[in-house]
C-alpha cells in the first residue's frame, strides 16, 4: 500500500491511500465534523457536514468518501466552510420536529450537540412542521421520524452488521423517509432480530427503546465498531478453517 504525503490545516502529514481525508484528519487529531459518519459502517456523505475545501478544486469535497492524493492541500476550519455547516444545521431542524425539551435523547444527542460545535442557537429558515408518524408496534423499540435527519445509519447497522435488511429509504427528496419492511409496521416485520444496532447507530432520539423518558436514554454508538470488528473476525476464522 502506497504511501500518500498532504497538508491539512498547513499541517504536513501521510496517510496510506485507501484512507479517506476524514481518516487521514482523525489520525492527526484534526476534527471535521459528522453527522451520517459512524466507525464501524460505509460512508454515504448524506449529511454533508463533514465537506473540506481542496486547494485546484472548485467544489467543496467530503471528506468521509474522498481519498488521499498525494500532495493535497486541505482546509477544514475555513469561514466558507463554518458558514456552511451552520446553514445545513439550521436547515435538518427547519425540516423536521426536533423539541429536544421533550426529547428521549435531550442532552445525549448527536444533532444538538453539532448546533452546539457550529454554534447555531436558532435558524433562519421557516419551520416546515411535517406530519410524520410513530411506530409503537415493536415490543421493545420504536422510531420518531419527526426527530429522524435521514443520516441512514440505522439502515446500514442492519444491513452490514446483522444482515437483516429491516431499514430502507422509501420516495425521494423531500419526500424522502425511513421504513421498515416493505413499509409495514416495524412489529410486523419477521426479518427484525431486535439486535438494537439500529437503535444504538441513530445520533437523534428517532429510534429509541420505548418507556424511555425525557433526557433518560443513552446512546451507545461506539458498539457499532466492536461489532464490525467481531463480525470481520468471525469472517477471517471461518475462511482460514
Amino acid at each position: 500500500m502506497s504511501v500518500k504525503t498532504l497538508t491539512i490545516n498547513n499541517q504536513l502529514m501521510a496517510a496510506t491511500e485507501d484512507q479517506t481525508i476524514l481518516e487521514a484528519a482523525k489520525e492527526a487529531n484534526i476534527y471535521i465534523p459528522t453527522l451520517c459518519h459512524l466507525e464501524g459502517l460505509s460512508n454515504v456523505a448524506a449529511c454533508r457536514l463533514c465537506l473540506v475545501e481542496i486547494e485546484g478544486r472548485s467544489q467543496l469535497q467530503p471528506a468521509c468518501v474522498t481519498h488521499v492524493q498525494e500532495g493535497m492541500v486541505i482546509h477544514t476550519e475555513t469561514e466558507k466552510l463554518k458558514a456552511y455547516r451552520r446553514m445545513v444545521v439550521e436547515l435538518l431542524f427547519a425540516e423536521g420536529n426536533h423539541v429536544c425539551a421533550v426529547c428521549v435523547v435531550n442532552e445525549n444527542c448527536e444533532l444538538q450537540d453539532m448546533a452546539i460545535t457550529v454554534g447555531m442557537d436558532h435558524t433562519r429558515f421557516p419551520y416546515r412542521f411535517p406530519k410524520e408518524t410513530v411506530d409503537l408496534s415493536h415490543r421493545i423499540f420504536a422510531i420518531d421520524r419527526n426527530r429522524c435527519i435521514l443520516c441512514t445509519r440505522c439502515v446500514r447497522a442492519c444491513d452490514e452488521l446483522e444482515g437483516a435488511h429491516v431499514w430502507d429509504v422509501a420516495n425521494r427528496g423531500e419526500q424522502s423517509f425511513i421504513v421498515s419492511g416493505l413499509n409495514q409496521p416495524w412489529g410486523e416485520v419477521d426479518a427484525c432480530t431486535s439486535c438494537g444496532k439500529c437503535v444504538e447507530s441513530c445520533p437523534t432520539g428517532a429510534i429509541f427503546r420505548q418507556r424511555s423518558t425525557v433526557a433518560e436514554m443513552e446512546h451507545h454508538p461506539e458498539r457499532i465498531a466492536i461489532a464490525r470488528k467481531r463480525k470481520e473476525k468471525q469472517q477471517n476464522k471461518s475462511q482460514n478453517s
